[in-house]
């Protein structure tokens, strides 16, 4: 193992003489066999180490004792240790994500905001090919194309100037599994500056079998994280029933088959990347103010390029400006630059709209003024008949066996909102705070986050106390009215 990694850090580059290296180990068996096998490595390599843990205290004392172990690990082979915590359950709760991705991210800020204070030059993972082949075949799962199969890089860079504090910093899911997707920091997945901070995975050419093989071989103990056996988890399904079954059923030598994919995935998509950056730049038309005129592309030629090119541009194009589209919205975007369609709305309320040569990337209209709003006192408890919606709203009280088990932050306080409430539709410059998040929003902002339709947003239910919004449909109650179990509980249903 030593000498395959040795090959794979030369040949890829991973690192060079005089680097100061932070191995994130989280004391699982991959982690610590990265650190072990760089610790041998280090005297050839010309590289510092450090260890870097971070403590995302979802397993209680079992989480503190994987910190002591880690930190017990640097001390025995004098290696300067750094740890960092975040509240994990609390990041995943106000951003709506799941705790796995909240884990991930909290982890990778604390990594990279590590890494510019203390100058490393590169941050080591200990994904392995196991972990490549999963993800390959998640991605594939999911949809994704070349830019998804090419899965985990072995090196990514990341810009020391990008903003690397606080949730300021957060990278975009693909970044943190792999992939170089948009992010906050600058991603470079080839070359490198010395004005950057690397991410490189030297166990990308390792199995799992052979990492606690070789820990073995040392009388290296490792702690075990249960959560790994944990089938609610997606991709631990698929390590530990999907994967097996189709090496059994269809490919015994299936890992290898993916990671192959993911080489060739990767080859490819640097080669699109540098194609379609380039067909941009000579497209997009410049704007004097592009908070005010919308972003535009030439479309001279575009109907004559290959289609492939065609897609790759406008999407690239969207990103750009901020907007992820999946399939069926880049082929709405196509038809539009092709002339097939006048306009093609898209998500968080952007347009696009063909114009002579040119196919600009603006806002959607604000809605008729005219269009019919409604209002109604819904009296609690009881129910409300929304002719314009053609649904009724109910305010039920419910007992607090029943209370305490719903899920968090989908109940009021009754004795916080009263005997009744105002049902009404949106309307601009309404403000709401949910729970758990950091501070009041425009409902326009909170809607194009939620990818609420534009055509929908001026119908959209909600229930203020006295001016105040204490709920609006899809969203988590108002964070001042929410049930916190000293009272009598009111849940809204819409039916």
């Amino acid at each position: 193992m030593r000498d395959k990694v040795f090959r794979y850090i030369r040949d890829l580059e991973l690192m060079r003489a005089g680097d100061r290296v932070a191995v994130a180990v989280s004391g699982g068996a991959d982690s610590v066999a990265l650190l072990r096998v760089l610790l041998e490595l280090r005297t050839e390599l010309g590289i510092v180490l450090a260890v870097a843990h971070f403590n995302h205290g979802l397993r209680g004392e079992q989480s503190n004792a994987d910190q002591a172990f880690v930190a017990e690990l640097a001390r025995e082979h004098a290696v300067e240790f750094f740890v960092g915590h975040g509240d994990v359950r609390d990041h995943a709760f106000t951003n709506k994500l799941s705790v796995e991705a909240a884990g991930r991210e909290l982890r990778y800020q604390w990594l990279a905001q590590l890494a510019a204070e203390r100058r490393f030059d590169a941050i080591a993972t200990a994904h392995t090919l196991d972990d490549q082949a999963e993800t390959v075949l998640l991605k594939f799962l999911r949809g994704a194309g070349t830019r998804g199969l090419a899965g985990i890089y072995p090196i990514l860079d990341l810009r020391r100037h990008g903003n690397t504090s606080g949730a300021k910093a957060r990278l975009q899911k693909g970044a943190l599994d792999g992939t170089p997707e948009a992010a906050p920091f600058h991603i470079r997945t080839v070359g490198r500056t010395h004005d950057s901070i690397r991410i490189i995975r030297p166990l990308l050419c390792i199995s799992r079998d052979q990492v606690e093989t070789y820990l073995e071989s040392l009388d290296q103990p490792w702690r075990e994280d249960e959560s790994n056996l944990d089938r609610r988890f997606t991709r631990n399904r698929v390590r530990h029933d999907l994967l097996p079954l189709l090496e059994r059923e269809f490919n015994p030598n299936l890992r290898a088959v993916l990671n192959d994919a993911a080489e060739v995935s990767r080859g490819d998509e640097e080669y699109w990347q540098a194609l379609v950056q380039g067909e941009l730049l000579r497209r997009l038309k410049p704007t004097e103010d592009a908070a005010v005129h919308p972003r535009r592309l030439s479309l001279d030629g575009f109907a004559e390029l290959p289609l492939a090119l065609q897609r790759r541009l406008l999407k690239r194009f969207a990103e750009d400006a901020g907007l992820a589209l999946d399939f069926e919205h880049v082929e709405k975007l196509r038809r539009c630059a092709l002339g097939n369609l006048s306009q093609a709305e898209l998500p968080s309320g952007r347009r696009a709209q063909r114009k002579g040569d040119y196919l600009e990337l603006g806002t959607l209209e604000a809605v008729d003024e005219f269009e019919p709003s409604y209002e109604y006192i819904l009296p609690v408890p009881g129910e409300i008949r929304i002719a314009e919606l053609g649904v009724t709203v109910r305010a039920l009280t419910i007992a607090e066996d029943q209370a305490r088990a719903a899920t968090g932050s989908s109940l009021l306080s009754a004795a916080l909102i009263g005997p009744e409430l105002t049902v009404r539709n949106w309307r601009p410059g309404d403000r709401f705070w949910p729970a758990h998040s950091r501070s009041p929003e425009k409902l326009k902002r909170l809607f194009a986050e939620k990818h609420v339709p534009a055509e929908q947003r001026r119908r959209w239910p909600m229930l203020l106390h006295d001016a105040e919004i204490v709920w609006v449909r899809g969203f988590p109650v108002a964070r001042n009215y929410e049930w916190k179990g000293a009272d009598q509980a009111v849940s809204i249903e819409i039916a």
